[in-house]
């Protein structure tokens, strides 16, 4: 039994869970999501709050009752208070600019990335930080994986596009290694 599938998903004031047949709607101040589970999965709302079942047992019904329960949580809580994932650009001369809902990026290429945002999606710029918001946690993990794709961190300098809390792992290079001597 998935410890995580058993805990009730608290309602928040201002958000409303609809569940009909296998699909959860959940609408609030930022937003609506609507999600479909397998129809071995039951969902109820009860005294304001979600309660997750599994119908059956078994390992694959399972893995999906507490994986359920965790993506009606995430719709619950991206529509009350929204999710945000944060990048830094780290380099010389390395900069993002805002223009209306595109972003552009320059990271040494010899042209800007431009990067358009998707339905539910903004982009903030301040300085070298660039910070994905919106209500669909899938959504805005997408979006800053494609914007880090652009120019993943390299383990030398460290230079490229990383997310705010990442630890980059350094590697020593070629001047380390002569230092050393030959090896035998």
């Amino acid at each position: 039994m998935s410890k995580i599938g058993k805990q009730p998903v608290t309602i928040p004031t201002g958000v409303t869970v609809e569940v009909s047949g296998h699909t959860v709607t959940v609408t609030g101040p930022k937003g609506t999501l609507k999600r479909h589970f397998a129809p071995e999965i039951g969902v109820a709302v009860e005294d304001g709050k979600v309660v997750v079942s599994a119908k059956s047992s078994g390992k694959y019904v399972m893995a999906l009752f507490g994986t359920t329960r965790a993506l009606i949580n995430n719709d619950v809580i991206g529509v009350s208070t929204g999710w945000s994932k944060k990048l830094e650009l780290v380099g010389t001369g390395f900069r993002a600019e805002l223009s209306g809902n595109e972003l552009s990026l320059t990271v040494g290429y010899s042209h800007p990335v431009k990067i358009k945002a998707p339905e539910g999606i903004a982009f903030k710029v301040e300085k070298a930080i660039v910070s994905v918001d919106g209500f669909d946690r899938g959504l805005v993990g997408q979006v800053a994986a494609n914007i880090r794709s652009v120019r993943p961190p390299e383990p030398y300098k460290g230079k490229g596009i990383k997310y705010v809390d990442e630890v980059i792992r350094r590697k020593a290079g070629k001047a380390a290694a002569a230092k050393a001597g030959p090896s035998a």
